[in-house]
């Protein structure tokens, strides 16, 4: 496939032995001498790339730069000067060159700044793919050895990585491969949460990970003991790949002071984990200890209408006695409201944020053809996450906590997974109603597809009657009724859901910024 380029220089006669060289290259070279030329001939031929001087007669490169953006905005043009000026070069970088040679060029300039141009893009996919063939080894013989949370941890955000990274370089043959080995290495963490969830619970040692109920004893409380002012932004239902991508808007702002990870209770629902969270306690802690503060599946309240109270008594019993806010959005207005309140915030040592946008538009995939339309994979969850708070009122009011001396924790309560695989259950009328894990009596499923907690007790989860019990979905699971199979089968395949066991739904992000 020949390549056509354009090459627009008053002196183009002295330029003859570059374009001979590009010749014999294989590149198709048109010539014109001034910028009303190079104008005209863009508006009636295609070219794949414009070589354009900076200093001609008549109308200059950037003036000829800025009509020829305006009839193909998508050609990269570059830009050849004379001058080293630094006014000249952020024209041209502000009008969207592809590249900026200064005279005199080489031959071999010219052809590495074409190469760049046109076969980068190829040369990273391929780079990129050669890359995580070579890493896919040693993941699948790192994923066999993982035997602790840490483990699972950097096991989980290498496999991020590499999604990220063939997500950014276009490499689409790699999917499938990717998407294997996130599900060989959800099952191995499936059977790691089936084996250790019950006694990290009952039994903690050193080897015991981070999790909801100590989460803010261990790591937010220790970053209170300065006067730099804390915001703490829980965005609920925030995946640990959500975090990366949003993190790119935030860099410029802050520095990363700390990313780290830690895992969900279960079930990993708002109900639970994030009661759980501000409450320091583990929920049947709560429900007998604060008897007022926990609210029962079956009632009809708000499950999380009491998360300020929970945290106030948390740092009550750790002795913080400083004045904290806190603010829960859960709507636009409230989002602004939020950007209009933060200078009042500053004389806190503690701001609470708690943010249910993620949350929302996870459950809008599953209900809305329009989002299931525009988050039909990761990379366009991700990528509506990223534009979601690139426009948000969060991000506003993110950029006025900037404005001075200030700490941005963020986290989540719990993330999500998409889920493919139906697996069936039957319960009666009592029996939650949540995709990815059950509460009820006389379950019947079959025990090695789900993950059961038999004596609730054991996993700290309150119970409605005597044989209550719990089950969970792991991996790409999620449980559907026999009765109506076909229907929860359409409507809920392929769809964000949360409240079971896989790595993206328990190993969530803690990130602490400072502001620059």
């Amino acid at each position: 496939m020949s390549v056509n380029i354009l090459w627009t220089d008053d002196e183009i006669d002295l330029l003859k032995p570059h374009i001979l060289f590009l010749t014999n290259k294989g590149y198709e070279v048109d010539k014109a001498n001034n910028g009303i030329d190079a104008i005209e001939k863009v508006k009636n031929n295609k070219y794949d790339v414009i070589f354009l001087d900076e200093n001609m007669p008549g109308i200059s490169g950037i003036e000829t730069l800025l009509q020829i953006k305006l009839i193909r905005p998508e050609v990269p043009v570059i830009m050849i000067t004379k001058s080293e000026e630094e006014h000249i070069m952020e024209d041209a970088i502000g009008n969207q060159i592809a590249d900026y040679l200064i005279k005199p060029v080489n031959s071999m300039q010219i052809l590495l700044s074409l190469k760049r141009i046109l076969d980068g893009k190829q040369l990273v996919t391929e780079k990129t793919a050669k890359n995580y063939q070579q890493e896919f080894r040693q993941l699948s013989m790192d994923l066999s050895e993982v035997r602790d949370f840490e483990g699972w941890s950097t096991m989980y955000r290498k496999l991020i990585y590499w999604e990220l990274e063939l997500a950014k370089s276009g490499e689409t043959g790699m999917d499938e491969i990717l998407a294997m080995q996130k599900r060989d290495a959800n099952n191995g963490w499936s059977k790691f949460v089936k084996e250790n969830f019950i006694n990290f619970l009952k039994k903690p040692d050193a080897k015991t990970p981070v999790m909801s109920h100590t989460l803010v004893n261990k790591k937010l409380i220790p970053l209170l003991k300065d006067e730099v002012p804390t915001f703490l932004i829980m965005i609920d239902n925030f995946r640990f790949d959500q975090w990366k991508v949003v993190q790119n808007h935030l860099n410029e702002l802050f520095n990363l002071v700390q990313e780290e990870t830690y895992m969900t209770i279960l079930p990993t629902t708002t109900h639970y984990a994030r009661n759980s969270f501000f409450a320091g306690m583990l929920p049947l802690e709560i429900e007998k200890l604060y008897p007022n503060l926990w609210v029962n599946e079956e009632d009809e309240e708000g499950k999380n209408i009491h998360e300020e109270d929970l945290l106030g008594r948390q740092l009550q019993r750790a002795g913080y006695k400083e004045k904290f806010s806190y603010t829960k959005v859960t709507h636009l207005n409230a989002g602004k409201d939020l950007v209009d309140a933060i200078p009042n915030l500053w004389h806190n040592k503690l701001n609470v944020i708690v943010y249910n946008f993620v949350d929302m538009l996870s459950h809008a995939r599953t209900e809305m053809n329009v989002m299931k339309e525009l988050a039909e994979n990761e990379a366009a969850y991700r990528s509506i996450t990223a534009s979601w708070f690139e426009h948000s009122p969060l991000f506003e009011a993110i950029k006025k906590m900037a404005s001075k001396k200030s700490r941005i924790v963020i986290t989540t309560d719990h993330g999500s997974i998409r889920v493919n695989n139906p697996v069936k259950i039957v319960g009666d009328r009592s029996t939650s109603t949540n995709l990815r894990y059950k509460q009820g009596k006389s379950l019947n499923y079959n025990e090695k597809e789900l993950f059961s907690i038999k004596n609730p007790a054991d996993a700290f989860l309150p119970k409605q009657n005597m044989s209550t019990s719990y089950v969970f979905a792991m991996g790409e699971d999620f449980m559907a009724y026999p009765n109506n199979y076909n229907y929860h089968v359409k409507m809920y395949n392929n769809s964000f859901q949360h409240g079971g066991i896989s790595l993206e739904e328990m190993i969530v992000p803690f990130v602490v910024l400072e502001t620059k």
